[in-house]
C-alpha cells in the first residue's frame, strides 16, 4: 500500500518545512503539509507564551499547558481524518516528548500508510539556520537537536548538515513508494 502521510521528526531549524515544501513537488499527486507551527499560529494569542498554552523560555525551552494539549489532539486527530477522507499529508513535527509524543501520533495514525522520517542536522548548523531567522526563539534549535530523535523509531533517517531539502525529499520520496 503507498504511504499516505509522511511524518518529519527534527528540531527547530533542522529543515523539515522545507523538505515538506520539496515532497509537494516530487510527490505525485496532491499533498497537504501540516507543522506544529501551523497549530501555534493558528491558537489564539492569549495562548502563545501562556503557561495555559504554550510557553518558549530564554534558552529555547518549550513547555506546553493543558490549553495547548487539549488543541494539539484534536489538531492532529483531525489530520488522521482529513488522511482517512482521501487527502495525503505530510507532518512536520517536533517529538519534544521523543516516544511518548510519536505514541500520541501512532494511535491517531493507527491503520493508515505513515513512513516516519528523521530529520537530524548538527546542532551548530541548526543554530546558525536559528539566528538568520528571524521567527525563532535563540537556543531552541541547539536544544532539540537530539533530544527529539532520542526513543524515536524511524523508516527513514536524512541529515540536512550538508544535504539539500530537495535532496533529502528526493529520498523520502522514494520510500514512499
Amino acid at each position: 500500500m503507498a504511504v499516505e502521510v509522511i511524518v518529519l521528526n527534527g528540531g527547530s531549524s533542522a529543515g523539515k518545512s522545507s523538505i515538506a515544501r520539496c515532497l509537494q513537488e516530487v510527490l505525485p499527486g496532491a499533498w497537504l503539509t501540516f507543522g506544529v507551527d501551523t497549530l501555534v499560529e493558528a491558537m489564539p494569542l492569549s495562548l502563545q507564551n501562556s503557561a495555559d498554552g504554550i510557553e518558549f523560555g530564554p534558552n529555547g525551552e518549550v513547555s506546553a499547558g493543558p490549553e495547548f494539549s487539549l488543541l494539539d489532539a484534536a489538531w492532529s486527530a483531525g489530520i488522521a481524518a482529513m488522511v482517512r477522507a482521501g487527502a495525503r499529508v505530510v507532518i512536520d513535527e517536533v517529538f519534544l516528548g521523543g516516544p511518548a509524543s510519536q505514541e500520541r501520533w501512532y494511535k491517531v495514525l493507527r491503520g493508515l500508510p505513515v513512513l516516519w522520517v528523521g530529520v537530524r542536522c548538527d546542532p551548530a548548523v541548526a543554530a546558525a539556520r536559528e539566528a538568520a531567522r528571524r521567527d525563532r526563539v535563540v537556543g531552541m534549535a541547539e536544544s532539540q537537536a537530539r533530544i527529539v530523535h532520542e526513543g524515536v523509531t524511524y523508516d527513514l533517517e536524512v541529515d540536512t548538515t550538508s544535504s539539500t531539502p530537495a535532496d533529502c525529499a528526493r529520498l523520502i520520496a522514494a520510500r514512499a513508494h
